[in-house]
């Protein structure tokens, strides 16, 4: 018999912010214990994801013929992207599975997805030994892994946003982007300790970079024991016992607001996201001018500087709302991407760089703590998972996984300044549709679900 564990009574009016209507009684152990297993599932997901662009510098030249080391970094970050463009169809079979046959067996089929994909370019041949083959090799697992994250997105979100009592639900649900960070920050620690205690540069081109994938895939199959344990939520376990249509791309289409409302918050705050993770690192070696070993750090210290935000705006978000929160990063993000840009880009060392980029993420997790959970807010529980899932990834993949290639393309042109305005561009977008929403903490459709409205 599955196991579930609800949300406990919130109050008799799910659609009011007051907390004072909301029930004080603290979480479960059980409902943490879950909370645990989901994020640290989703950590090693997304580490097993960035292990490619974290050590990208290293292995470029394994897959691709020799070259000036801009046309490899891009030829790198086109299959990053086109990783990126299957996550639509990874939303949409996940998020099918995730509606259908619960929120538990999308996660543990994304994470077993997610292994062979990182098990493959652990063992792909050197375009050296294998020729055109082994690009396609690396193209193949790449696209694998899109697949998984592209359901894992939809169902992760879903799952924390169901397994968190309402009046803490922002600082809960806001650990899925703390171990989305954390997983970029722990294949940069991986590096940082291969590259300055374990293995000489030389050694981390040869071979070395093979090492995090099969770390990324061992991780990922402790990541599916545990969340073989991992309990259902109430919310799907209710929907199900309505005997209606439950996933699916038809049910989708009956909430076409949302759908939009979905794409408008992705675009921007996804562009800014991947623009200080994944671009930023590139950006830092190539036109910065750091050393490899100072863009790690630089890197790795960002990264963790913002993964410590993201529960601090989540439980603000819990006081406050939602909507504030996204309206500030996208008018902050509007008025200083292109001057932080600018400043990032003329930065004399390492340590005004990371200042510059934490910055950066004092507005960019206005978003990143809480969008998750926003979109899932919007969503009934019988189309929660396809609904947060598919319309993300489709932005995701027109916006989030071409920023690296737009931005190198930009500087192959020597147009590196028209990246930093097309950023700008996208995120003044996103700020109309945050400026124009409700607010989804005062109008929750998992609160509503919960006290039968």
């Amino acid at each position: 018999m599955t196991t579930t564990i609800g949300n406990p009574a919130a109050g008799a009016r799910p659609q009011a912010a007051d907390p004072a209507l909301q029930a004080a009684e603290p979480i479960s152990g059980a409902r943490l214990r879950a909370i645990f297993v989901g994020s640290a599932g989703n950590l090693v997901e997304w580490f097993d994801f960035y292990c490619y662009a974290a050590f990208a510098l290293y292995f470029a030249s394994s897959f691709f013929p020799a070259q000036d080391p801009t046309a490899q970094m891009m030829s790198t970050a086109g299959i990053f992207a086109l990783g990126f463009f299957v996550r639509p169809i990874g939303g949409i079979l996940f998020g099918h599975l995730g509606d259908r046959h619960g929120r538990k067996v999308a996660l543990m089929a994304s994470v077993l997805l997610m292994c062979a994909g990182s098990l493959l370019i652990a063992c792909a041949p050197t375009y050296a030994t294998a020729g055109i083959l082994s690009p396609c090799i690396l193209l193949l697992a790449r696209l694998l892994q899109g697949l998984s994250l592209g359901g894992e997105y939809g169902a992760s979100a879903t799952y924390l946003s169901e397994m968190a009592d309402s009046k803490r639900r922002g600082f809960y649900a806001s650990f899925q982007y703390v171990t989305l960070i954390g997983g970029q920050l722990l294949a940069l620690v991986l590096l940082l300790v291969l590259q300055h205690f374990l293995l000489t540069d030389e050694q981390l081109r040869a071979w070395g970079w093979r090492i995090p994938f099969v770390c990324g895939a061992l991780l990922a199959l402790i990541a599916l024991m545990m969340r073989h344990d991992m309990p259902e939520t109430d919310s799907f376990e209710k929907a199900r016992k309505k005997a209606k249509p439950m996933g699916g791309l038809k049910q989708l289409a009956q909430h076409p607001k949302e759908v939009l409302l979905v794409v408008g918050l992705t675009m921007g705050g996804t562009l800014a996201f991947y623009v200080y993770t994944v671009y930023m690192q590139k950006f830092l070696r190539l036109s910065v001018g750091l050393t490899d070993s100072q863009t790690t750090a630089v890197s790795a210290a960002s990264l963790l500087f913002a993964m410590c935000l993201q529960p601090l705006y989540g439980a603000l978000s819990d006081r406050i709302g939602r909507r504030p929160l996204l309206v500030g990063f996208a008018l902050l993000g509007t008025i200083f991407t292109v001057p932080l840009l600018t400043a990032i880009r003329h930065a004399s060392g390492p340590w005004e760089a990371f200042g510059l980029i934490a910055c950066a993420w004092l507005i960019v997790s206005g978003y990143t703590s809480i969008n998750a959970l926003v979109k899932a807010e919007m969503f009934p529980a019988s189309i929660r998972a396809t609904g947060v899932g598919v319309p993300y990834a489709f932005a995701v993949s027109i916006f989030g996984g071409t920023a690296e290639y737009v931005g190198l393309w930009f500087k192959s042109v020597d147009m590196e300044s028209g990246f930093y305005w097309y950023v700008t561009g996208v995120i003044a977008c996103t700020l109309v549709v945050c400026w124009f929403m409700r607010d989804t903490a005062a109008h929750s459709k998992i609160d509503a679900e919960m006290h039968g409205h």
